[in-house]
Parts: C-alpha cells; sequence; structure tokens
C-alpha cells in the first residue's frame, strides 16, 4: 500500500467570467460509480446550465475521464484534469458548471476559465495525505494502561475503540512504519506481558 493524496471534504468554488458564471465542484471519489453519482448529482442540480464539464482520477488504477461536455474540444475538461494531475491528487472527482454570459472566452480565455474553477475548488476543499496504517488490538493489565494511552496519544497513534474487562483491550491503528516502534516500546514496558494481534491495514489521513 502507498500513500496518496486527495482531497478532504466536497466543497465548491464560484467566479464569474466576462459574465459567465462558472462553479467548481469538487468530492473525494472511492470507485468510479462514486464519480459518476457525483456528476449526475450536479448535473441534475444545475440541469439549466450551459456546460456541465467533468474530469475525474481514481486512486490505485489508471482510470481517468473527462468530458467537455458541449465545450470546444480541448478547452474544458482536459484543463480540468490537467489541474487534478498538477496537483498530484487522485480519488477526486470535479465538476464545472458554467452559466453563458453572452460574451465569448476564445479558446484559450476556457482553458483558463476551466482551469482555474477547478484549482479554486481544489484549494477550497484542502489536500490531505492519507498513508497506509497497521490495525491492530492491543491487550494490557490495568496497571499499564494510562501509560499505553498517554503514549499512543503522544505517537498519534489513533484509538478506534477501548474495552475494559478482565484486561483493557486497545484497538489502534498507526502509520505502518511506526508500527514496530511502538510495539517495541510496549513490550519493554510491559516485560513482555501485552499481547498484540494485528487485524490487516487500512488508509487513513
Amino acid at each position: 500500500m502507498k500513500s496518496f493524496a486527495t482531497v478532504k471534504s466536497r466543497t465548491s468554488a464560484e467566479f464569474t467570467e466576462k459574465k459567465s458564471v462558472f462553479i467548481g465542484y469538487i468530492s473525494p471519489v472511492s470507485c468510479e460509480q462514486d464519480a459518476k453519482d457525483f456528476i449526475s448529482e450536479i448535473k441534475k442540480k444545475h440541469a439549466d446550465a450551459t456546460h456541465n464539464v467533468y474530469a475525474y482520477i481514481l486512486e490505485g488504477t489508471e482510470i481517468a475521464r473527462f468530458s467537455d461536455d458541449g465545450e470546444p474540444q480541448g478547452t474544458a475538461g482536459m484543463p480540468v484534469l490537467e489541474v487534478i494531475k498538477r496537483e498530484e491528487i487522485t480519488g477526486v472527482c470535479i465538476v464545472v458548471t458554467r452559466y453563458f454570459g453572452g460574451i465569448l472566452l476564445g479558446a484559450g480565455g476556457l482553458v483558463r476559465a476551466y482551469a482555474k474553477a477547478a484549482k479554486m475548488a481544489i484549494d477550497a476543499a484542502g489536500i490531505c495525505e492519507f498513508r497506509p496504517f497497521t490495525e491492530f488490538v492491543l491487550t494490557v493489565d490495568y496497571t499499564h494502561y494510562e501509560k499505553i494511552k498517554k503514549e499512543a496519544e503522544a505517537r498519534s497513534i489513533k484509538l478506534d475503540s477501548c474495552d475494559f474487562g478482565e484486561k483493557v483491550v486497545f484497538s489502534l491503528a498507526c502509520d505502518a512504519n511506526d508500527y514496530a516502534s511502538f510495539e517495541a516500546f510496549v513490550n519493554d514496558f510491559t516485560c513482555a506481558t501485552a499481547q498484540f494481534s494485528v487485524k490487516g491495514e487500512r488508509y487513513d489521513a
């Protein structure tokens, strides 16, 4: 599993260029159906728009799609896709809605406008890195609870849950590169009485 960057949330950004209104919508997507659903949602919302241009790239695949939606070829969808690539993000879909204002922008003007809408949407959403995290269960005696909890917090290890029975059972997730170091610390602190059980891996911010 490799790290990748995507946007933090769905959002939008808007500007006007020579009376044409451009609205850039952006959303993280995990599969092609997510992207298609997002595109359909925006097209339905702006069914009266002149154009609903889109582009998306899926994480971990070679899938990248775009549409000019009636604009001159190469002036809309491709510029949006190129902005996504330039920002080095993936798992993202952008739809740029245009309401024509009556003044032609020309090919160069369209390229700049659609690229600007895409960049504004990305900036508004914010970029975050997703890294592979190791999910594991840690079982310790109650005497070790406070120390383990503080150490996990200090290392920015994510606490998914904590159960209290005969012993304390932590469900945790940490950066895959940090797992071995934390395991060594716990084993040293508890004199190897702690029990570790790796559940798997996931992507997390």
